[in-house]
């Protein structure tokens, strides 16, 4: 995804409060800001990745309101990880407890956590390493598990905490959620064009 970067550094950079008031402001702009505080405005996606996205996101739905163990969130929502970027997957889980234990203020705003589950779909003009080092990123801030899909090359990155990165090549199988999303599957083949 074509990404363009704003500095402001000059000015000493925009504060939570700063910058959560920029991007409200400018709703019809998605962006992101790193742990140093560069943002990047990121251009819209295409059609391919627009339904594959829906497609993800409404099967993690379904899985929660069977499972009601947390919240769901999608591509729009922005969270300020530990290390002080505030990132916005494509799709996300928090375990409830921990949405529980934010104040209604909290809630309105960028999530002030770190998701426990991630998914991150690459469209057709992301670059591998880049969005690698953004799973990373997830990870090295407390999600436990992370699927970064890759659906031009039917890859998929699969992060677990504490382990190695593991690669699953074709979209013949069905991932797992593990015990981070009880009973959640995803089918590969259904995100084939």
């Amino acid at each position: 995804m074509e990404t363009y970067a704003l500095d402001f550094s000059r000015i000493g950079g925009l504060t939570d409060e700063q910058f959560y008031m920029f991007s409200q402001s400018n709703k019809q702009l998605k962006m992101e800001r790193n742990a140093q505080g560069e943002i990047f405005i990121m251009a819209l996606t295409g059609g391919n990745s627009g339904w594959r996205n829906t497609a993800i996101t409404g099967e993690l739905y379904i899985w929660k309101k069977r499972n009601p163990i947390g919240q769901v969130f999608d591509s729009s929502t922005g969270f300020t990880l530990p290390n002080k970027a505030v990132r916005s997957p494509d799709a996300a889980f928090v375990r409830q407890e921990r949405w529980d234990a934010l104040t209604p203020e909290e809630r309105k705003k960028f999530v002030p956590l770190c998701p426990d589950f991630v998914i991150e779909l690459m469209s057709e003009h992301d670059y591998v390493n880049p969005a690698q080092a953004k799973m990373q990123e997830w990870m090295q801030n407390g999600c436990q598990l992370a699927w970064l899909i890759n659906a031009e090359s039917e890859e998929t990155y699969i992060y677990r905490a504490g382990q190695e990165m593991q690669i699953i090549s074709g979209f013949q199988g069905i991932l797992s959620g593990e015990d981070v999303l009880p009973n959640f599957t995803l089918n590969l083949a259904e995100l084939r064009s």
